[in-house]
């Protein structure tokens, strides 16, 4: 009986040294992080299940079609690939920084986005903006114009999951795509989504002080826009106007074009803003049709080409 034991004891760690590794094979292990880039995966078995077990943030994994796309971060990707009756696999994708600025604007091009994502940015950040006209109390962070704009790009770019949804304190959520090339703030710029310097993008920007959390209202049109036209017919929604008027401890002023309303049902086209301090009150979000702009009581307000204190209609680099 022992010795039936013994060779039964054999047999199974003979079966077991024979058992078939999975084979896993990627069109490439080393890319550069530009949110774009995609890899082929290949299994044997076919009908093997990868999945991402270190750097879950740095790549998206398409199961169903067999791909990996890199994100923007740089860093170390590692894929498992299981099958029943086989030992399962690894692989190590290595990706790097794309530290290329293909404008020389000081944007770098991992930021910027491609038309479908161009497209979700625009909802989610014109939606955002104009949630805040609603809101009875709005968040401490929104006291000037800058600052409505600075909350909602921040969060526009965001994943809007169930979390995101419980802390936002919002009238209510739409049913809109995310933005799919990269969620704030898992960018190498982490949180500091906004540039305060002149000259193109550098890799030792990510460190030098050359991108902060803040921004105002000249900071966002020198450095973090660009000028579209003074002709309103030019703009999209997501696009700001700015104004410059004389005076003043803050000379610029910064408006959200809307288009349509996410709120209601109507053909007309809006704009939203904070007007901040009013003298020794804190302001408020106005929300204002085109008609009402172009119609101002102070000319100086108005988005006319002959108005000298409208700078024009700007857009955001990353668009």
């Amino acid at each position: 009986m022992a010795g039936s034991a013994v060779a039964t004891a054999l047999a199974a760690v003979a079966c077991v040294r024979h058992v078939a590794t999975v084979s896993l094979h990627l069109s490439a292990l080393e890319a550069a992080a530009d949110g774009v880039t995609e890899l082929d995966i290949a299994t044997v078995p076919g009908d093997a299940r990868v999945e991402i077990v270190e750097g879950r943030h740095l790549a998206q994994l398409d199961a169903n079609r067999r791909t990996l796309r890199v994100g923007v971060t740089p860093g170390s990707i590692r894929l498992r690939a299981d099958a029943e009756g086989y030992r399962p696999a690894f692989a190590t994708i290595a990706t790097s920084l794309d530290d290329s600025d293909r404008r020389s604007d000081g944007t770098p091009d991992f930021l910027r986005l491609g038309p479908a994502d161009r497209e979700r940015f625009r909802q989610w950040f014109t939606f955002l903006a104009e949630a805040q006209y609603f809101r009875p109390t709005l968040p401490g962070e929104i006291n000037d114009c800058a600052a409505l704009i600075r909350y909602a790009y921040r969060e526009a770019l965001r994943t809007h999951d169930s979390a995101w949804a419980a802390s936002a304190h919002l009238p209510l959520i739409p049913a809109l795509p995310d933005v799919r090339k990269y969620a704030y703030p898992f960018t190498p710029l982490e949180a500091n989504l906004f540039r305060t310097m002149p000259g193109p993008f550098r890799a030792s920007d990510l460190h030098g002080g050359a991108f902060a959390q803040f921004a105002d209202a000249q900071t966002l049109e020198r450095f973090n826009t660009h000028f579209v036209s003074r002709l309103l017919e030019a703009a999209q929604p997501g696009d700001l106007l700015f104004f410059r008027q004389a005076g003043g401890t803050l000379p610029f002023h910064s408006m959200v074009w809307l288009g349509p309303s996410h709120f209601e049902e109507s053909r007309r086209r809006y704009v939203v803003y904070h007007t901040g301090p009013i003298e020794s009150r804190a302001g408020e979000i106005r929300r204002l049709t085109v008609e009402q702009l172009l119609h101002h009581p102070e000319p100086r307000w108005r988005p006319l080409e002959g108005n000298t204190n409208f700078l024009g209609v700007y857009r955001w680099n990353i668009l």
